[in-house]
């Protein structure tokens, strides 16, 4: 019986690790646990939530010094929430990403899976080995 409730005291404890962090509800500490936020930045995001509560994404890195989309999406990835929602970046209708804005460089190759062959084994070395004299001195 002890083991069981030790068990589904670990399961529970591990889903709350995992669990998202709502940057409107969070404490310093949950906010200190994810990955990617330090005590400098925590105390930014509980000074700007002083002010307010943050909107969305866009509200928070305008306010908070040091987020900016790279870092927003890291917080995400992390569990971090703004309203309930993650980080997901959004292009202008009509526009693409930014890797894809890029002009292919001419006789440049690009690389699929199906174009990577693995590379052949390595055949094994095969060395002459000086054979005996019939005769010996």
């Amino acid at each position: 019986m002890f083991k069981r409730v030790c068990v589904i005291a670990a399961l529970l404890w591990a889903g709350g690790a995992l669990a998202a962090v709502e940057i409107n509800k969070a404490t310093e500490a949950d906010l200190d646990g994810l990955n990617g936020i330090g005590p400098a930045t925590t105390q930014s995001i509980l000074k700007e939530r002083k002010k307010g509560e943050f909107k969305d994404w866009a509200d928070l890195m305008q306010r908070v010094k040091g987020i900016g989309e790279s870092r927003a999406a890291k917080l995400s990835a992390a569990g971090l929430t703004v309203g309930g929602t993650s980080y997901k970046d959004k292009s202008p209708k009509g526009t693409q990403p930014k890797s894809s804005q890029k002009p292919a460089e001419s006789g440049a190759a690009t690389l699929t899976p199906a174009a990577v062959q693995p590379a052949d084994k390595k055949q094994p070395v095969t060395r002459q080995v000086p054979q005996e004299s019939a005769t010996k001195p």
